[in-house]
Formats: structure tokens, sequence, C-alpha cells
């Protein structure tokens, strides 16, 4: 149960779930901000302040032999406005924290956008706008050639779907739509064209380095053994899976996945339509990713559903109050005899390894994957100075079972990162519902090693794993 030497095993962050300081040194709003002003039950300040504390962080990593992190950049950090006049505080900050990086060797991976479009963009549509592609690119082709020097790992986008779904569809993402699958479709083909643009820029200007999308994939399988069940689940296999992995590693809509979002569009009075100039640049880019990162959580047992739209989404951890019912794709179901945490998340590692292999066999261009996030969000204790979190460390040791088993089967698997390395701000859950390896008091920012971390350290400098049954 031994990982290759050059395995990366990494910890995951995001700009706005961690950085704090969302409206100083020149930042630009984001929706986020006004969003949770209005609801009044937590704020993205001061986070885990990873603005100041950020050596402290990078210090953490090398002495728990954290060799990877995931950091992403904060366009309205860089473009206040999104488009015009540069914030120039903000860019030296990435720069400062890059080069903490290298002091401290640790490889930065970096996002440039994660699901923080700035606000003057995200009120004029966010990526509904088609004229949003063009900004973001240019945003992308500034971070390029800003940081080319210092960073060797870009992904444009973290989670296309879930910006989609949690935006239009749950509704618990700003602008907080319930129920509008063309709306979903269409920001997600845009966000895929961009994608594809910033791929096309990168390549175009000889960066040194490689580039590729992360996308949140969660295997989806029949509830029972029928045709009806078969049917729910491949519909929203396509919407959520398929839709976003053509476009990545095809640059076109198979006919399956057209005849099936064509549908569900139509069944909410919207229809569907590519442009060929879109279409012709994501078919360019499409040869062209270097890797694919996959964040993973959960799968799904899916069953038919007639009825109407019936969507609950449990943002506080009360086990069990979930519900996700779409009309004309199907009803989410908890299967029995699989654990789930507070937040009804299914506990199914089998499901990485089965959508690993999928992407393998499904597009063989795919070059290569990182587990770009993997983790268990759980309700730490603090006790005596210490935190037991036995739980996570069998979470993710089952996870990385099943992803060596995805390696010995063939499949080009080149790192895992935790998500998250620290504590952070976790969008519609606000700060119970933990992640980290290092505990944060948030209070004093004081960050305290969990057991995981030094089980972590273990594993990576190591490479290996004990022997469990699958």
């Amino acid at each position: 149960m031994k990982f290759p030497d050059n395995f990366v095993f990494g910890g995951a962050t995001a700009a706005y779930q961690c950085e704090g300081s969302t409206l100083k040194y020149g930042k630009g709003k984001v929706a986020w901000d006004d969003y949770l002003k209005k609801e009044g039950r937590f704020s993205g300040d001061p986070a885990s302040d990873f603005y100041h504390q950020y050596p402290i962080d990078l210090k953490l990593c090398r002495d728990y032999g954290i060799k990877g992190i995931r950091i992403s950049i904060a366009w309205s950090r860089i473009f206040p406005n999104g488009v015009g006049q540069i914030n120039q505080e903000g860019v030296d900050f990435y720069h400062r924290v890059f080069q903490e990086c290298k002091k401290q060797g640790v490889e930065p991976y970096v996002t440039l956008h994660h699901f923080d479009t700035p606000d003057a963009l995200h009120k004029i549509g966010d990526f509904l706008n088609h004229e949003i592609i063009d900004q973001y690119t240019n945003y992308a082709k500034f971070c390029f050639q800003e940081y080319h020097d210092e960073v060797k790992y870009w992904f444009t986008f973290n989670e296309v779907w879930p910006i989609a779904v949690n935006q239009y569809i749950v509704g618990s993402f700003p602008p907080a739509i319930k129920y509008d699958i063309p709306k979903a479709v269409y920001s997600m083909h845009h966000m895929m064209v961009a994608h594809a643009k910033a791929v096309l820029a990168f390549k175009e200007g000889k960066y040194p380095g490689q580039i590729g999308i992360i996308h949140s994939l969660e295997t989806k399988y029949p509830y029972n053994d029928n045709e009806a069940d078969y049917q729910a689940t491949k519909n929203e296999d396509v919407l959520a899976n398929q839709f976003v992995l053509d476009a990545t590693f095809l640059g076109e809509y198979t006919d399956e996945t057209l005849t099936i979002i064509k549908r569900l569009v139509a069944l909410n009075n919207g229809t569907f339509r590519v442009d060929l100039e879109d279409l012709e640049i994501m078919k360019k880019a499409a040869k062209l990713n270097d890797y694919l990162g996959i964040n993973y959580y959960q799968s799904h047992f899916i069953q038919a559903y007639d009825g109407e739209n019936d969507i609950f989404h449990n943002g506080t951890g009360d086990k069990g109050t979930s519900r996700f019912r779409l009309k004309g794709v199907g009803e989410r179901m908890f299967k029995e005899g699989i654990e789930r945490t507070d937040w009804d998340w299914l506990i199914y590692p089998q499901g990485l390894y089965d959508m690993i292999m999928r992407i393998k066999n499904q597009y063989p261009n795919y070059k290569a994957i990182y587990i770009t996030e993997n983790g268990m969000g759980y309700k730490d204790e603090f006790v005596g100075g210490k935190i037991d979190d036995t739980p996570r460390i069998d979470y993710i040791r089952k996870h990385l079972s099943w992803i060596l088993k995805a390696i010995d089967d063939g499949a080009d698997v080149k790192g895992y990162f935790v998500w998250s390395l620290m504590d952070v701000f976790s969008w519609s859950n606000g700060y119970n519902k933990r992640y980290g390896l290092f505990y944060v008091d948030y209070d004093s920012q004081v960050r305290y090693p969990k057991k995981s971390a030094s089980w972590f350290k273990q594993i990576s400098e190591t490479k290996e794993l004990d022997k469990i049954e699958l």
C-alpha cells in the first residue's frame, strides 16, 4: 500500500474562505459580502486570517510534511471591479505568499476562480452574461504574466457544477435563485468556454508550467434496480458530471448529453443553443488540458421522481434534514447501511474510485488527475488543548486506499489535497463545520494541530498506507 515517490500530499484552501480582510487592502466586493450581511448568520471576516497568518500556515505545511498547497487568487483583490484599475497591494500580497511558499518548500497550486466573481460583474449576470468570459480571460492572462516565475500549476475554475447548482437550483449561493435549470446550464457552459479561452491563452503565451480545471464529481448510482431509477440516475449524472466532462475533454457535448440537457431545459421553459465560435474554442482547448482536478466528498443514490421541485439545504449539521428532489431529474436517497456526515453527505469512498476509472475509460485524453479536495466536515471538539478527530483519519484513509487501487488499475493520479489545510469559513455552513488538519481558534487565530495532522504527516513522508479491506 505505497504511493509513488513523486505523489504529492497537499492541503487545500480558498481565498474567500481563509484570507479574511474581505474589504481591506484595496480588495473589491464579491457578492458574498452583501449576501452574508443580509443573512446575518456569519461573515467572511476574519475567517482564518490567512492574509496575515500565511507565514504560520506555510511553516505548518513544512513541519507536517505537506508538500503542496492549493491557494486561490481573489479576482477582486487584483481587479476590485473585475476589470480596469489594478490593486497593486493585492498583486503584491500574492507575490509575498508565493515567495513564502518557496522559502518553506511548499509548491503552490493556484486556482483563478473559487466561487468569488467580483461583485461588479456578478451584478450584471455573472457567467450568465457572455461578456464575463472575456473579462475573466483578461484577468487570467494578467495572472499568468505576473506570476509565471512563481507558479507552475494553475487551475482555471473550482467546481463549475456546484457554482451553478447552488446559485440557480438550490439557492444557497448568491443570487439565491431556486429551481432554474436553464440558468444553471448556461452558467456552466459559459464557465467552460472561459476555461477554454484561459487554457488557450496560457498555451499561446508559452508560459512555463501546466494548467487544468477542477470539477466536483459525485458518482451517481440507481437506488433501485429498475429502468426508471436508471434513467433518473443518467439524468442527474449528465447534468452534474457528464456535461462538464464532455466540455473539458471533448470540447463539445455528445448526442446523449445534449438530448438530456435540452429536455431538462425545455421542461423548465428554456432552450439551450451552443454558439459555434464558442464550440470551436472549446474543441481547441480540449486537447491542451494538462490534468484534471477532482473534488470528491460524496456520491448519490438516485430514485425516479415525478413530483415538483423540493430541495432543502442542510447548512447547520442537523442530520437527516436535507432533501433534493428535482423535477424531471430524480430524487437523492439515503442508502441503508452507508454512513453520512452531520450535513447528510454520504461517506462512500468507492465512488471516488469509480469516478477516476470512469474518466480513464470514457475520456482517455485526460492525461493526469489530482484529487484537489477530499475531507470530512466534522464538529471538532477542543479538549485540553487537543483535538481527537479519529473519524476524519478513518475517512481520509479509506479514500486514499481507493485512490491506491485506482493507481494500481492504471489511472494516473498524481496527488491528494486534503480539504482543508486549516479550518476555514465554509460558505453557507459558516464556522461549525470544520475540515482542517489544523484547528483554528477564530478569536485568537492560534492554530492547533489535530490528531489527523500528525497522521497525515506520516503518510506524506513514508508514502505508505495501512492495508484495509475494500
